[in-house]
């Protein structure tokens, strides 16, 4: 069965940074493009950015203007995303996805990240 567990958010101020860890269960990411989505209030889930199965390239998805990293630790099967210079607007919710799967994307139940003073 797939899981994905992300933790790591909070209240963070603005221009803080902000790890967040993705936990995945019943598959491999080894074997899986992964990806980060977030979803703020009344707007639509946005992608973040992908990052292939070698864990070599990103794409990015566009709705982060900051600067941020998306990593794989393939012996912990965990997925990261480390944040920086954050901004009220980067106020969300944040997914984990595993793509690819026969069923299409499997989402996490995601991490609220508040960036406020």
């Amino acid at each position: 069965q797939v899981q994905l567990v992300e933790s790591g958010g909070g209240l963070v101020q603005p221009g803080g940074s902000l790890r967040l860890s993705c936990a995945a269960s019943g598959f491999s990411i080894s074997s899986y493009v992964m990806a980060w989505y977030r979803q703020a209030p009344g707007k639509q889930r946005a992608l973040v950015g992908r990052i292939s199965i070698s864990g070599a390239t990103t794409t990015d998805g566009g709705s982060v203007k900051g600067p941020y990293t998306i990593s794989k630790d393939k012996e912990k099967n965990m997925l990261y995303l480390e944040m920086s210079d954050l901004k009220p607007e980067d106020t969300a919710v944040y997914f984990c996805a595993r793509l690819g799967g026969s069923t299409g994307p499997d989402f996490g139940q995601g991490t609220q990240v508040t960036v406020s003073s």
